[in-house]
């Protein structure tokens, strides 16, 4: 992605990358969706051989040769394998779709078709067609001061193409099927947890906004992120989540000091393990947390270079890893993703990429970290 200009409202659009999805691998090479704010690309990404000729009628590879003096004298040059490379090149760009920011982007299980969504609106497209996209959820109102909510995320079922879900600012996850209408307006399930009187403050707006969903891999939960909590929900049941894991719940006492320096809006990404036992959302001071789904294990890593002689720290799930005045709020674990077969996880830490993996989620260990 490079630097856009939007010429109509003019704004600069930043190359920086919001989201990335792998596309299902048909062949030798592998295909990413990835997003800025605008614009969407599929890329291809492939291994590449460096050929360069070892041989030809001038050299033999390791001294020169006198010319040819006959037609039969002359021979085919050799190429001989130098090296593989990895390369990536754009297949398809998606442009001009979006009156908003892009929050998220999901690919469907059918393979053909994603959907990308922002603050307002939904768009369907399908993988081969870059220069249409059908709108299929708008809630912008006719007038912009009667708006109440924003769409913050949205992920389409693994398993069943015409049925996807999308999250608010206001705490709600809407399930919607695109067998019933062409604009999935109405939704089909709604699953919010009616929040106790007694509890509303000035910031409850701003923390109960769900900052990212995902399906488990047979699609019969739902994991949500709000900014002091994470969730999981049966999609059988709407009234309420069948467990909420505090995460953030030592902050109560700080948020009036964390909305003063814009920390309160952070947008954490929460993740299934991929036989979905063990559920992972990052925080602040550089740690992440495992959680396993049925039972009160906690796992709390350090994605820090000074941690790899301590990687991991049991601590139980209702304490905070570090007193509230040594905790440092601009080191942030917003982003991570799990292997789909295996227990290892990737994490985006600042300007480093690290890697955990281990047989079992209970004795992660560290690996080299990569510069990202």
């Amino acid at each position: 992605h490079e630097p856009e200009f939007d010429y109509l409202k003019s704004l600069e659009i930043e190359e920086k990358i919001n989201q990335i999805k792998w596309c299902p691998r048909q062949n030798s090479a592998h295909f990413i969706l990835s997003t800025n704010d605008k614009t969407i690309k599929l890329w291809k990404v492939f291994e590449k051989s460096l050929r360069v000729v070892s041989e030809n009628n001038l050299n033999d590879g390791q001294r020169p040769l006198p010319p040819p003096t006959s037609a039969t004298a002359l021979r085919l040059p050799r190429l001989q394998q130098q090296d593989h490379i990895i390369a990536a090149t754009p297949r398809k760009v998606y442009a001009n779709a979006h009156a908003y920011h892009i929050n998220s982007i999901s690919i469907n299980s059918d393979g053909e078709t994603y959907i990308s969504a922002d603050d307002l609106r939904i768009n369907l497209w399908n993988l081969g067609i870059s220069n249409e996209s059908f709108n299929i959820v708008d809630i912008k109102p006719v007038n912009m001061e009667e708006l109440t909510e924003v769409i913050t995320a949205a992920e389409f079922h693994p398993q069943h193409c015409n049925l996807f879900m999308y999250s608010s600012s206001k705490g709600t996850i809407k399930m919607a099927d695109m067998r019933e209408s062409a604009l999935c307006d109405k939704y089909a399930k709604m699953f919010e947890e009616e929040e106790d009187p007694s509890n509303r403050s000035f910031f409850s707006e701003i923390i109960s906004s769900i900052s990212d969903v995902k399906f488990s891999r047979d699609g019969r939960y739902i994991l949500s992120r709000d900014y002091l909590s994470l969730k999981i929900w049966d999609t059988k049941m709407e009234s309420r989540p069948i467990r909420t894991i505090q995460i953030h719940d030592h902050l109560r006492g700080k948020l009036c000091d964390l909305y003063e320096n814009d920390c309160i809006f952070d947008k954490f990404e929460c993740m299934f393990s991929g036989d979905g036992s063990h559920v992972m959302t990052g925080s602040y001071h550089n740690y992440f947390r495992i959680y396993d789904v049925e039972g009160p294990s906690d796992v709390i890593l350090q994605a820090d270079k000074s941690a790899f002689k301590t990687a991991k720290k049991d601590v139980g799930a209702q304490k905070p890893a570090l007193p509230l005045d040594a905790v440092d709020f601009s080191k942030k674990i917003l982003h991570g993703s799990w292997h789909p077969r295996e227990n290892t996880v990737a994490i985006a830490a600042t300007n480093n990429l690290f890697i955990w993996s281990g047989p079992e989620v209970q004795s992660i260990h560290a690996t080299s970290p990569t510069t990202a």
